[in-house]
Order: C-alpha cells, then sequence, then structure tokens
C-alpha cells in the first residue's frame, strides 16, 4: 500500500515500505521513477525494511518549484524520519550522487551503496556533460521535452537508429512527460566530475560498485568514489552492465548493509 510523507517544503512524496528490519531507501536515477529500482525490494525484504519511492516531478509524487538539489536531500530526510529516523541508501546512476550528496549533509545515515554513478573521468566527458546541461536547459526552457530526451540518450550512449527507434514507441510519450525531471538529475551531477571533497564529509561507510561488463570509465569512477569517501570501499560484480540483474546486487548490499 502506497505511503505519503510531506517534505519541509510541503512536497508529497509517495512511497512504500516491503519487509521488516532496519530501514533501506533504494533511490533511482534519470528517466526512472521507484518502480525501476522495485525489484531489488523482494530480495532484501527478508531482512530490511525497503523504501521504494518516487523522487519528486516523476511517478506519484508532487513537485514544487524552484527546484534544488536541497530539497530532494529534504525529501529523504522526511522518508527516513516517517519511517523511523535512520537508514542506509542504496542509489543507481544519478541516483547514486543524490544519495552521496545526503549521506554528506548530515542525514541520519547508516551506510550508502552507489552502483554506477556516472562521473566524468577526464576533460573530454567534463566538457561533454557540460553541453549536454546547456543543450537540455535550452530544450526544457523551450518545452522541447522530445528533444529533452533526445539529448539524454544520446548522453548515455545510445545509437541514434534506436534513439529515433525509441520516438516511435508507445513509451515515448511517458519519457516526455517525466523529461522534466532531467535537468533535476543534472543538477545532482553538479559539473559532472567527482565531487571528493563533498564526498569526504560521508561519516558513514560507502560501498561504490561498478559492472565488470560496463565500460572502464565506469569502473574508474566507482573507484574514485570509493577513494575519496573516508570509509570507501570498491567493488566490481563481474559480468554486469548498467542494467545490473537484481539478484546479483542484492546479496551484494544485504552483505553492506548488515555490518
Amino acid at each position: 500500500m502506497d505511503k505519503n510523507t510531506i517534505s519541509r517544503d510541503g512536497t508529497p512524496i509517495v512511497y512504500q515500505r516491503i519487509g521488516q528490519g532496519p530501514v533501506v531507501v533504494l533511490v533511482s536515477g534519470a528517466m526512472s521513477a521507484g518502480a525501476t529500482v522495485a525489484p531489488l525490494a523482494g530480495p532484501l525484504s527478508d531482512r530490511f525494511g525497503v523504501v521504494v519511492y518516487d523522487r519528486r516531478g516523476r511517478g506519484e509524487s508532487g513537485d514544487t518549484t524552484p527546484y534544488t538539489v536541497e530539497r530532494e536531500i529534504e525529501d529523504l530526510a522526511a522518508l527516513i524520519e516517517a519511517e523511523g529516523g535512520d537508514a542506509a541508501l542504496y542509489g543507481i546512476s544519478s541516483g547514486g550522487a543524490l544519495a552521496l550528496h545526503a549521506a554528506a549533509s548530515g542525514l541520519p545515515v547508516r551506510q550508502v551503496a552507489v552502483y554506477e554513478v556516472p562521473f566524468a573521468m577526464d576533460e573530454v566527458a567534463a566538457n561533454g556533460r557540460a553541453e549536454y546541461s546547456e543543450r537540455l536547459t535550452e530544450a526544457l526552457a523551450q518545452g522541447r521535452r522530445g528533444d529533452a530526451v533526445e539529448l539524454f540518450l544520446r548522453l548515455t550512449g545510445l545509437a541514434e537508429e534506436m534513439i529515433q527507434g525509441a520516438r516511435q514507441s508507445p513509451l515515448w510519450s511517458g519519457m516526455e512527460t517525466i523529461a522534466p525531471s532531467l535537468a533535476y538529475d543534472d543538477a545532482v551531477m553538479g559539473d559532472g566530475r567527482v565531487p571528493r571533497d563533498r564526498l569526504a564529509a560521508i561519516t558513514a561507510p560507502v560501498l561504490a560498485l561498478a559492472g565488470g561488463a560496463s565500460p572502464g570509465w565506469m569502473r574508474q569512477a566507482a573507484r574514485a568514489v570509493a577513494d575519496a569517501a573516508p570509509q570507501g570501499a570498491y567493488r566490481v560484480l563481474e559480468g554486469q552492465t548498467h542494467m545490473v540483474d537484481p539478484q546479483v546486487l542484492a546479496p551484494v548490499l544485504a552483505e553492506f548493509f548488515s555490518e
């Protein structure tokens, strides 16, 4: 059954809690809502109370302008308070960046696990992200939601013919609906580089994960996160890509969150 908590600025955040035990909050990435990470909840729910929520501006949750990253951190604070007062966090992709920001902000977080936060590992990648941010802002300001989605899909490396095929898909209208939230994930990623000073402020243990079948720079980024966090650890899940298998990931998370 869906629950509802109210963030500090009055935004309703809709979520579900599955299972009993120490709370673990799952944080989705760009172009996704809680349903994207929900498959993880089942295999974790025998040991944890797993909170799956829709980030603001997507799914069943509300939204309030103007957006700031701090508002999303307040959303997590409201969820944690509503479900017992402390939690572990897991975030995938840009959702991992949000989880790291939340932990660095002093929220009552026991552990933080992140999977393939797409930080830029060289100047070419950082410049590409800066160009993406500029073009995304322009597209959304002009109401060109489809173009915004295309920009994001290109950023992820999707081939042009697949992007054009996606435009013909019945799912495209839903992607356009959620497109404004791309600006939120862009803000969470900052300038795209590893925020080492921010990570150095995290007092909780951090586990940075990457897939062995993902591009090498994803593993470099995960290692950089682990190196920057005072209690950071790095692990590769062999054979996995950015679309990580929940059945492979869940045991690793369960072990870490039980420490």
